[in-house]
């Protein structure tokens, strides 16, 4: 298991930055590798995002040093969604039919957790969140026609697209942790604009679908001072809970937002009007 530890940093440090610092501490790539967990571990609030791509074996999420733990999820909760082809998730010796675009919910206290692929031709590529967890919750498979569905936006701001809710409480219990994943229809670029913070929770995002001859400018930072990296598919970037997270792209795009921090409610946002962004 490949395990990078990033640290948090002051708003007013980011304003220097330049592109390879920015992208050192809030970009994340090469998530996805044949037979490997590749895991990024932010000390915004703690969150852990990564990929895990089973091919020729199952592989086995365990502990680690940093997290001081006896297994993975002995202080955590864990979401997931499959990204890849069709797979299979063990969790406690029971086993969790991981179709593409479909996810879970793990609650704190699960020891054992397993990651595989139906067909070692299109393997799996589960992508997950996890922090830290107070409490245990019931693990709940969640098939993307279980996701709470929401059609947001318009053609005439390039912005249509599709939400889908699978951590919510509308869908199923967890601690802190809530996840979902947003589809931009053909013909529309921008994600969250008009922009927001949310200085209660921190949040990841995993741009996929990205055509390999396109790219997504996202935006970062606060809402007078604004940077953008630069996203290619299968790509993730940490956003502080000061931070603007929005983008655009040069084509339409998939991407998957996890958040963690002091509540679930998700309307809980700081709006930002798009004529005072600088």
């Amino acid at each position: 298991m490949n395990f990078d530890v990033r640290y948090a940093n002051h708003p007013e440090d980011s304003k220097g930055y330049d592109t390879a610092e920015l992208r050192r501490h809030y970009h994340i790539s090469g998530l996805f590798q044949p037979d490997q967990i590749n895991l990024t571990y932010s000390h915004q609030d703690r969150i852990i995002a990564g990929g895990i791509m089973p091919v020729k074996a199952s592989l086995k999420l365990d502990t680690c040093k940093e997290l001081a733990a006896p297994f993975f999820l002995a202080r955590r909760e864990l979401g997931a969604i499959n990204i890849g082809g069709d797979g299979v998730i063990i969790l406690d010796g029971k086993e969790y039919p991981m179709n593409s675009k479909d996810g879970i919910y793990v609650g704190m206290g699960t020891k054992e957790l397993a990651f595989a692929s139906v067909d070692p031709a299109n393997p799996a590529k589960f992508y997950i969140n996890s922090c830290p967890a107070h409490r245990t919750c019931p693990t709940v498979h969640i098939p993307m026609d279980k996701a709470r569905y929401n059609h947001l936006g318009s053609q005439e701001t390039v912005n249509e697209r599709v939400l889908r809710q699978y951590i919510h409480p509308a869908v199923c219990e967890s601690c802190q942790l809530s996840m979902g994943m947003t589809a931009l229809m053909p013909g529309n670029v921008w994600n969250t604009m008009p922009s927001h913070t949310h200085e209660r929770r921190m949040e990841v995002y995993l741009y996929f679908d990205v055509a390999p001859d396109q790219a997504v400018f996202h935006m970062m930072g606060q809402p007078g001072e604004t940077r953008h990296i630069i996203m290619h598919n299968e790509e993730a970037v940490i956003s502080p809970s000061w931070s603007i997270h929005s983008g655009v792209g040069t084509s339409n795009y998939t991407f998957i937002w996890g958040m963690c921090g002091e509540n679930q409610d998700f309307d809980d946002m700081d709006g930002i009007p798009t004529n005072e962004l600088r």
